[in-house]
């Protein structure tokens, strides 16, 4: 299913100024919202996000339509890639292993900023791999 790519990065951004600020202040509970909102979006689909929801309720409606779209299996696997460096986080800060909060929650800002501020995807651009990976690992077993 095709998706317009903007709701994405609308949600990169709400994403991006939360982790930044549970990297600033390792607060665990807001951490773990974000978790749970990322496996909505990775798990339930796109259309389930509430960031999405959002932007489609309060910004699409002001928008042009999409110059382009965006395959909606690509989005998802982006945010189960950042659903599992949140989820490494929260175990980190909640559990005081604080190195690791900070390490994980830092990968997954760098992957929802460069997506929110450039248009770069990286669980787009590892998606085609993994796939190609699990192929291989099917047809050889």
């Amino acid at each position: 299913m095709q998706t317009d790519p903007r709701g994405f990065r609308f949600a990169a951004a709400l994403t991006s100024m939360v982790l930044a600020v549970v990297l600033r202040t390792g607060n665990c509970p807001l951490l773990a919202t974000q978790t749970v909102l990322l496996a909505l979006g990775a798990l339930g689909g796109l259309r389930l996000s509430p960031y999405v929801r959002l932007f489609q309720a309060l910004v699409l409606p002001r928008l042009a339509p999409p110059s382009e779209t965006a395959d909606e299996r690509t989005l998802r696997f982006d945010q189960g890639v950042l659903l599992v460096f949140a989820a490494v986080g929260t175990l980190g800060y909640c559990s005081d292993v604080t190195w690791l909060g900070a390490l994980a929650v830092s990968a997954a800002l760098t992957c929802a900023f460069v997506n929110a501020a450039f248009g770069y995807c990286v669980g787009c651009e590892l998606y085609p791999l993994v796939r190609r990976a699990r192929g291989r690992l099917t047809a050889g077993a």
